[in-house]
């Protein structure tokens, strides 16, 4: 299934193409894609280059580590994500390594990390499902992250399934139509909400 972005300008093919979608085919993913995708994510620019992302992982060859994983999620999204052969957490450093003193970008770089890794999987025909329905603090206790580090969100990602494996309300919402605010909501110079287009 494609859900191509509408786009009024031109972009380029790979984030036309990104979309979230809920169902995964179980196929394993290769081990070397997996890499690749956590390569793309190194590779992000950050402030200061701190690089102030980690992630946690877990694939379905591991049943005991995806079951751990797969549980911090709510139960609307274990619906689906279940089905997803690789699941991750992305975390945040909140400080500076150089200083200790807050990093006030550091979500801003993990979500830039997620994005190079999202793009890398949509080039490897894989798809990427981010998530902000977790439990912080389980996922917080199961896997032991410091104070000065917060889960940012869970990441599902897999090849495309097929949407006949979903229930009727998570269909509805695959075949809903993708949409964005126009550029001129959001897209501002000179004051706040004056439009530049």
């Amino acid at each position: 299934m494609e859900k191509p972005a509408d786009n009024q300008y031109p972009i380029h093919e790979l984030i036309k193409q990104r979309w979230s979608p809920l169902a995964f085919n179980i196929r394993p993913i290769e081990p070397e894609k997996i890499a690749s995708l956590l390569e793309a994510a190194r590779w992000a620019a950050s402030c200061f280059n701190e690089q102030p992302w980690f992630f946690i992982v877990a694939t379905q060859d591991n049943s005991q580590e995806y079951e751990k994983l797969l549980s911090c999620l709510v139960e609307a999204n274990q619906q689906w994500a279940k089905d997803a052969p690789l699941l991750i957490f992305s975390v945040a450093k909140l400080s500076f390594e150089r200083n200790n003193k807050p990093n006030r970008h550091a979500l801003h770089d993990v979500g830039l990390a997620v994005g190079n890794l999202t793009l890398q999987a949509q080039s490897l025909g894989l798809f990427v499902h981010q998530m902000g329905g977790f439990d912080m603090e389980r996922t917080r206790t199961l896997y032991n992250i410091p104070q000065d580090y917060e889960p940012v969100a869970a990441i599902a990602v897999g090849y495309p399934g097929n949407i006949s494996q979903l229930g009727e309300d998570l269909q509805d919402r695959e075949l809903s139509p993708r949409s964005r605010k126009p550029l001129p909501d959001f897209v501002f110079h000179n004051t706040w909400n004056q439009s530049y287009f």
